[in-house]
């Protein structure tokens, strides 16, 4: 079956209260990126909620074929965010998750789909909710970099936050974003995907990490944690095969590139 259409969206006012579904990979690996969104979010005087029970989003059940282990998950998640506040996902392969594939696990149970549904409204990835609702505007305090922006196949094309992420980079007035060949395509990673065919994904990120050197970025920058750990972690493979000590190609997520180019303090430094 092939991927949902996401529906036409309808943004709301700017709310006082959000919830943060902070994605596993986050949660595990980079904090920091989930913390730095919480600071771009109460910065523009919105309360963050972080349910404390949250977990898997179930997609590496759903993409792997096991769609009653990943409803399981699924269902979790449905009974935490009580309130009618947005639930806001720094990722757009969970934010997809949620929005597109949840109403369609639970089909068969009307009381069940109509609150997956219902949630499915409320989920915006974290760019999208910077740009749509909140009107992200801030000072670039940083110096003059070049950075390539890698987008996720979810974010691109579940969720069209990969122009939301291009738009908000495009508020930063000290940053060049070069644009690689060929952005669209994938980097590998694909959640299971790279566990069950690491030849093939590690074929396809070689040559994402290639387009990314050869547009002289001192840096990548993704909203995607998955695709980052991957891109990074393949040129820091090479870096190590060529005896090179110092990243030569590091990454950030787009939560903590964008607070530390718009925090005075941060920014100064960087």
């Amino acid at each position: 079956m092939g991927t949902p259409a996401a529906p036409a969206r309808t943004y709301p006012d700017k709310p006082g209260d959000v919830y943060l579904f902070a994605t596993c990979l986050i949660d595990q690996f980079s904090p920091q990126a989930g913390l730095d969104a919480v600071r771009l979010l109460e910065r523009e005087g919105i309360r963050v909620h972080y349910p404390q029970a949250q977990t898997c989003c179930g997609q590496p059940a759903h993409s792997s074929g096991y769609p009653d282990e990943a409803r399981a998950v699924a269902l979790h998640q449905l009974n935490l965010f009580s309130q009618p506040w947005p639930v806001v996902v720094p990722s757009g392969s969970c934010g997809g998750m949620i929005r597109l594939h949840y109403p369609h696990l639970f089909v068969d149970d009307p009381v069940l789909h109509a609150k997956a549904l219902a949630l499915a409204e409320r989920v915006f990835e974290l760019s999208e909710f910077l740009v749509h609702v909140v009107n992200f505007n801030h000072e670039d305090q940083g110096m003059d970099c070049t950075v390539a922006l890698h987008t996720s196949c979810h974010a691109r094309r579940q969720m069209g936050s990969h122009e939301t992420s291009a738009a908000l980079l495009d508020t930063l007035s000290h940053v060049n974003v070069l644009e690689q060949v060929r952005i669209e395509e994938c980097c590998g990673f694909g959640g299971t995907f790279s566990l069950l065919h690491p030849e093939i994904s590690e074929a396809i990120v070689t040559d994402k990490v290639a387009s990314i050197r050869d547009t002289g970025a001192q840096s990548v920058v993704s909203a995607d944690c998955g695709c980052l750990l991957n891109i990074t972690g393949r040129a820091a493979r090479q870096d190590e095969l060529l005896g090179i000590s110092e990243p030569s190609l590091p990454g950030e997520h787009l939560a903590s590139f964008l607070w530390r180019r718009t925090n005075a303090i941060a920014g100064a430094k960087s």
